[in-house]
């Protein structure tokens, strides 16, 4: 599938997490932030755990609790059956492993992993990727799903300052990422477009996907450069991220961003 466009399904906060109301509730605003998504002709929805800040770190040391992990594989599951939209799944902060697991167990299209390669300070502390430890864990599942890694990840910074060129290379090469995701400095902000470029320089036809900002206003610049996109922000009612999908603004993104362009 050429160029895909999918929703973020933000969940509110999952069991025991602040602000945690019930299951129901949950399960009641994904299905209907994923309905409007599917009626508006999207090709599938990314799933995450936003409302569960603050985050897990989601590595070896700091995992993502095993609740959390049962309650985004019943909700990727929900939407699968209840609008029949392929599922991606990002376990914030940086659960890989729960991701995946995930993906087993519901036939999740994609996971995305927001730190897979290096090491980012974050508003969790020191994040560090576990590229191999995922390699090991996806090839012992036997999945055969796109993995997608950030790359200048969003709310963080490497822990050294390193060459642009060549840190989107070494993902590239030595990660095992299938496709790597540029997104703004923070959520619902667009890619710096003199950073696309240069990153697609550097890794010529390796997919790039757009991980946040993509909206009417600059699709047109960014639509035809990227090999796929995740929006969220750009789809919510007055563009507010906490509020619910809104039907018309994802409907026109949709008509701003053509399906099978390449």
């Amino acid at each position: 599938m050429p160029g895909p466009l999918l929703g973020v399904v933000h969940l509110p906060p999952l069991p025991g997490r602040p602000g945690h109301r019930s299951m129901a509730h949950v399960l009641d605003r994904a299905l209907a932030d994923a309905r409007q998504f599917a009626a508006s002709g999207f090709d599938g929805v990314v799933v995450e755990n936003f409302g569960d800040a603050p985050f897990h770190k989601g590595t070896a040391g700091d995992p993502v609790p095993p609740h959390t992990v049962a309650a985004l594989a019943v909700v990727a599951s929900r939407i699968q059956g209840d609008c029949g939209l392929a599922v991606g799944v990002n376990c914030l902060r940086n659960d890989g492993m729960a991701a995946l697991g995930i993906a087993a167990a519901t036939g999740a299209a994609w996971v995305r992993v927001n730190v897979l390669a290096g090491a980012y300070v974050t508003d969790q502390g020191l994040v560090e990727g576990e590229a191999a430890r995922l390699a090991a864990y996806r090839q012992q599942l036997g999945l055969r799903i796109g993995l997608l890694a950030d790359f200048l990840v969003k709310h963080a910074t490497p822990l050294q300052p390193f060459d642009t060129v060549s840190g989107a290379r070494d993902l590239r090469e030595r990660s095992g990422a299938d496709a790597m995701v540029l997104s703004g400095a923070r959520t619902g902000e667009p890619v710096d477009v003199a950073l696309f470029d240069t990153v697609r320089a550097a890794v010529g036809a390796f997919p790039i996907w757009l991980g946040s900002g993509l909206s009417t206003a600059n699709a047109p610049v960014l639509w035809g450069r990227c090999d796929g996109a995740i929006v969220g922000t750009a789809c919510k009612r007055d563009g507010r991220i906490d509020a619910p999908v809104d039907g018309d603004r994802a409907r026109a993104l949709r008509a701003a961003c053509p399906p099978g362009r390449r």
